[in-house]
């Protein structure tokens, strides 16, 4: 999602972990005994690093712009550690010669936390409660908007999804507008998260104490403390192998704790140092490229990003190689455009914008503007608190200005309610992108970035010729026809500059002895349920 996962949370990841660098210098630096006053045996839970957003809607699975909370939720579909899509609560389905009708069947042994059976008409609340427009999901269009009736009900045309049927308890039927091969994996989705509607309906903050269906109940949430989840010992899968797991909040510098051996999976910022064969810890360090894109978003509906020479011309003015050598210490790659290795349609010949600044000033020349006395004034919204500018931000301003004579007036946007703003176009004519696939599809990227009847098109982008090539590539049942559209599009995409591609990320993660099973997966998956402890 809109900054998905991974790199959509980078930039939240920053502020947090200066927020938390700020604590851990202005209070006691937490230690052994502190960590032991959590009431769980800490040699059978895993225990990690992490923040507290502010924002309800961040928790609630249906208006969360991050994957949702896996360990607790889940739905009819889920990932393997290898990306395989696999039978969750529903334990088989069939689906229809039109490829349009798809029968879901539970199953039978599925329950709530609380022990209710899971049945269709949970299903059938929970994708009505995400399309109901009180609710002003920003993502159920996405990831259910393929239902009949989902868009109607959405813009208020009807109380109920007309393409819904409940069979009997254990049976739903699905009816999608056309033959898509990519819909189940849309419901990997938190979106589609089956929630039971006693719990929803029972307090403002429901989230806090949630009966979910996933591998792991949340036993106990300490703001801005701790988070403890128990493992579901009756989980429709099997129950999980570790006990607890316990999410230490707002504790400090993560990788320190990793170091002191407070926490047991952590990521990394000292890079160069772990990968360095000669540090002791360099054996607990795995790394991975993820399916992340890093871009820019330019607001095309607005000056003086409406004019496509001014797009490329900033584009062609940003030196992605010195950008990833001086911000990130070199470890990224740079994108040219918007799917990242690894992901299907992937294309290692696109011709991208290359840096070049005197083409890029004769762009700005030739633009409607007639170049730099004609721009209007240019702000980039980011997340950030106060007047901090990330460093990702100064650097891309300063290259503007060197090149093109342009100057950026930077705007912060709280974190916690950055996405809200700029769903709701409160920003600038700039500001910071960032995609993880949630599914393994290049019409994760495409489609749900630029076509212009997407509700995740920030930037406004429209272009008649890249909507018609999408519309034919979501049904498309030809393989190799379906991705060289999707690279025909991707294409359209980089010489409309319809959006400033950066970088495409890297992960690098440390990993105690003791944690078996992990797997690094570039989607978010449920991965605790697959792991185990071994003699920690």
């Amino acid at each position: 999602m809109f900054s998905k996962s991974l790199l959509r949370q980078r930039t939240t990841r920053n502020i947090l972990f200066i927020l938390m660098f700020a604590l851990t210098f202005s209070t006691t630096a937490p230690n052994t005994a502190t960590a032991l006053q959590i009431d769980v045996p800490l040699d059978q839970a895993l225990v990690l690093a992490g923040g507290e957003s502010t924002n309800p809607r961040s928790f609630d699975p249906a208006t969360t712009v991050s994957g949702g909370d896996k360990r607790v939720f889940s739905g009819l579909v889920s990932f393997d550690p290898k990306l395989n899509l696999t039978p969750d609560l529903a334990e088989r389905w069939d689906v229809s010669a039109d490829g349009t009708v798809y029968t879901f069947y539970l199953r039978q042994n599925a329950k709530f936390h609380n022990e209710r059976p899971v049945t269709a008409q949970d299903v059938v609340y929970s994708w009505e409660r995400a399309a109901n427009p009180a609710l002003a999901s920003d993502t159920v269009l996405t990831y259910l908007g393929d239902i009949v009736g989902v868009r109607a009900m959405n813009e208020g045309e009807a109380d109920h999804i007309d393409g819904l049927m409940v069979i009997d308890d254990h049976t739903l039927q699905v009816t999608i507008d056309a033959p898509k091969p990519y819909f189940l994996l849309k419901l990997t989705y938190a979106t589609a998260f089956v929630l039971d509607k006693a719990n929803v309906e029972s307090s403002e903050e429901w989230f806090r104490t949630p009966n979910g269906t996933g591998p792991y109940k949340l036993v106990k949430w300490t703001r801005f403390e701790r988070k403890v989840y128990e493992a579901n010992k009756d989980f429709y899968l099997g129950a999980p192998s570790i006990p607890y797991i316990v999410v230490k909040l707002y504790a400090g510098d993560s990788q320190r704790l990793y170091e002191s051996g407070e926490v047991d999976i952590t990521g990394v910022y000292s890079v160069e140092r772990f990968t360095d064969p000669t540090e002791p810890l360099h054996s607990e360090l795995l790394t991975g490229v993820n399916l992340c894109t890093g871009y820019v978003v330019f607001d095309t509906t607005h000056p003086p990003f409406d004019d496509v020479n001014v797009r490329k011309a900033f584009s062609m003015a940003f030196n992605r190689q010195k950008y990833i050598d001086v911000v990130l210490d070199g470890h990224a790659l740079p994108a040219y455009g918007i799917y990242p290795p690894g992901l299907p349609g992937f294309n290692s010949t696109l011709m991208g914008l290359a840096y070049d600044p005197e083409e890029a000033r004769q762009l700005l020349a030739q633009s409607k503007y007639g170049g730099l006395d004609g721009l209007p004034p240019i702000v980039f919204s980011n997340i950030g608190i106060g007047s901090y500018i990330s460093a990702d931000v100064a650097a891309m301003a300063e290259m503007w200005e060197q090149n093109l004579g342009v100057t950026i007036t930077v705007e912060n946007l709280e974190p916690n309610y950055y996405y809200d703003q700029i769903y709701a176009g409160n920003h600038g004519q700039l500001f910071s992108g960032g995609w993880c696939a949630d599914y393994p599809d290049p019409e994760n990227f495409a489609d749900v970035l630029f076509h212009s009847g997407s509700s995740q098109n920030n930037g406004g982008y429209l272009n008649a010729q890249f909507d018609t090539l999408l519309e034919a590539a979501r049904v498309e049942q030809d393989v190799t026809k379906r991705i060289d559209m999707y690279q025909q599009a991707e294409q359209i995409l980089v010489d409309d500059a319809a959006a400033l591609f950066t970088t495409y990320s890297l992960s690098y993660q440390l990993v105690k002895p003791y944690v078996k099973g992990y797997a690094f997966t570039p989607i978010d998956i449920p991965i605790e349920r697959y792991m185990w402890l071994e003699g920690k």
